[in-house]
């Protein structure tokens, strides 16, 4: 299968708060890179929703608020999800959570493999 991903991906749990409808929902992330997230969810947004959620990042003050794309749907799957494509409106906040990704990473696979993804 060919990667069309611009971004490595790693393993990295997060919490996830969004609304949907009138309902509020807490999920986690499968992974994350700086590109995009796979939310775990039994009960996924259809492609192409555009949403506003809350993403929980240790050692950050506040989570940050970003907006998502969704751009696969896996209700299907043995572990059903949504793959996230973050829509950023400024590049200050793009940076700011590149950088607190990048140090999840290296904290969560150690600095050299976490250099070796962030090359590709």
């Amino acid at each position: 299968m060919t990667e069309h991903r611009q971004h490595a991906r790693a393993p990295i749990e997060l919490k996830v708060e969004y609304k949907r409808l009138n309902s509020f929902f807490a999920e986690y992330t499968k992974n994350i890179s700086k590109g995009g997230t796979l939310i775990k969810t039994k009960r996924p947004l259809p492609v192409g929703t555009r949403f506003l959620f809350r993403l929980v990042v240790p050692g950050q003050a506040e989570p940050f608020s970003i907006t998502g794309e969704v751009v696969r749907n896996e209700a299907a799957s043995a572990e059903p999800g949504m793959g996230i494509r973050f829509v950023w409106e400024a590049d200050a906040e793009r940076a700011a959570f590149e950088a607190a990704v990048e140090r999840l990473m290296a904290e969560s696979l150690g600095p050299h493999v976490a250099a070796e993804l962030l090359k590709r």
